[in-house]
């Protein structure tokens, strides 16, 4: 099968290229912008895509366009920082820009290929600080805004594309539509792709690393890690080994429905409740990163002591296998590419070194959707199909400020409210994710006639289809009225609702 090789040049956005892509049937991989020739020829490329990244071409150490690129012949496109290292490789000029470009822009384009079936004006996403003074020889413009003259260039030949903009991103109408158009028109390719195709190959490749050892997992009860446990079960049976580790940070009533949950798979889950040990970590810390930090700590010590007591019980166990997709990996900057550290995750490094485990990962190339698809293809249960991701270092990074066990329970009633209402009110499967925040503020109320100076909560909730770009929900405010009222009248220590109108970008989901 023909691919599309997709390089790394470090914008956070790349591996939205490679998801477009699947989504519309063709089949793309993700390498880093280093990755020599011959690797780059095993995967048959049809069509090469340069990504964008934070750098400016003629800054010294700049990663740079590899020259077996060009010798491949096949059609390339290159996409903001990718145009920009078209131009710059092949004798164009590019200079700083007058102001940075960031944000929605209105495109005008000319007939083109590229841009078959597509209106002549829409708008786009850009975000650059250069631009392209100088197109090189035998290329011309396609497309223009009215900050950037050439928003999108091609060459004379036809086999070499470049757009200032990010299709990739959901902010760009017909994004999915112009990467299609490349691929398909320029490129040639057929749209052959299916999801359904990996579920056998991660099984093999499961069977494959692991041979007749032993793994354990750290088991959350979200879709990633249950999709993992089902996974892993199918392919090696009960030689792997969930660990559920009740961190005091949980949803309310967490520990005793995942129980249930995996026990009506057939799947024995080993419990364990750390809690106390959590909270003293914990105490004091109100920076993020530093909670981050701890409850990565805290985590590894926990595992390793229960790991040491089950290699007693089950013999040696080689293995460690986590659902890290690639949202995380990449916003951790540990991927193989160059991409810019947002903020670090509790599931991507450090631990296999620590604990002594050769880590298995079957999902790190894959979006939370793709898993779900994989999920249902094993057969997991809708209902944790469609649950709603759920962060790591679970409620601590949605109380700002210090985490107590007092504020946990508080956030954890009032996030129990939302989760219950979306569910009621058939809203729940129509948002990607949906949380109460709490905030280090208290304000003034009235109730009872009687004067309050309590805690404030923030719900949040948002569209999406990966969790790399994410829109706010437009809840009805019938029910946003709703579930405040609950909240402040059914939480003992919360007087004020609040909704995050905020996206992603500039926001993150997550508060912290």
């Amino acid at each position: 099968m023909k691919s599309v090789l997709v390089l790394d040049f470090g914008s956070q956005y790349t591996r939205l290229i490679v998801r477009r892509l699947r989504d519309k049937g063709y089949y793309a991989v993700l390498l880093p912008h280093s990755v020599s020739e011959d690797v780059a020829r095993e995967y048959d490329p049809g069509a090469v895509i340069l990504s964008g990244g934070p750098n400016s071409v003629y800054e010294e150490g700049a990663p740079q366009m590899p020259e077996w690129v060009l010798s491949l012949s096949v059609p390339v496109l290159g996409i903001c920082y990718g145009l920009q290292l078209i131009a710059h490789t092949l004798g164009g000029q590019v200079q700083k820009a007058p102001h940075r470009e960031y944000g929605r822009a209105r495109l005008h384009v000319d007939n083109d290929r590229l841009f078959e079936g597509l209106p002549r004006e829409f708008d786009v996403w850009m975000s650059h600080g250069d631009r392209v003074e100088r197109l090189p020889e035998g290329f011309f413009s396609i497309a223009h805004t009215s900050d950037a003259p050439y928003a999108a260039i091609r060459n004379t030949e036809g086999t070499m594309y470049g757009v200032q903009f990010h299709p990739e991103v959901a902010h760009t109408q017909y994004g999915s539509e112009i990467l299609a158009d490349f691929v398909s028109n320029v490129a040639g390719l057929q749209p052959t792709w299916k999801v359904d195709n990996l579920v056998d190959v991660l099984i093999d490749e499961v069977r494959q690393q692991v041979g007749d050892g032993k793994v354990i997992l750290g088991l959350s009860g979200g879709v990633d890690s249950s999709t993992l446990a089902l996974l892993l079960h199918k392919a090696i049976g009960d030689r792997v080994i969930p660990i559920f580790v009740d961190t005091g940070l949980m949803r309310k009533n967490e520990s005793a429905e995942v129980r249930s949950a995996f026990e009506n798979l057939g799947i024995h889950i080993h419990m364990v409740d750390a809690s106390e040990e959590f909270f003293r970590a914990l105490k004091g810390v109100t920076d993020p990163e530093e909670k981050r930090k701890r409850i990565g700590h805290t985590f590894i010590d926990v595992f390793t002591r229960e790991a040491e007591r089950l290699k007693k019980e089950h013999g040696d166990i080689e293995f460690l296998a986590q659902g890290t997709l690639y949202p995380d990996v990449i916003e951790s900057s540990v991927h193989g590419g160059p991409s810019r550290t947002i903020k670090t995750h509790h599931n991507v490094g450090g631990l296999p070194e620590k604990l002594g485990f050769k880590l298995v990962e079957p999902f790190r190339y894959l979006f939370k959707d793709e898993v779900r698809e994989i999920a249902r293809a094993l057969g997991l249960p809708e209902y944790l199909v469609k649950r709603h991701p759920f962060p790591g270092p679970g409620l601590a990074v949605r109380i700002l400020g210090e985490v107590t066990p007092e504020r946990v329970k508080l956030l954890q009633e009032a996030d129990a409210i939302f989760i219950e209402e979306l569910k009621r009110w058939n809203l729940y499967d129509s948002v990607w994710q949906a949380f109460a925040v709490l905030l280090p503020v208290q304000s003034v109320g009235v109730m009872g006639d009687e004067r309050t100076y309590e805690n404030a909560v923030v719900l949040r909730a948002v569209v999406s289809t990966d969790g790399m770009t994410a829109d706010w929900a437009r809840l009805p405010y019938d029910f946003l009225d709703h579930v405040s009222r609950r909240i402040v009248g059914e939480v003992r220590g919360i007087n004020r609702v609040a909704y995050d109108i905020t996206s992603k970008p500039p926001g993150t989901i997550e508060w912290e």
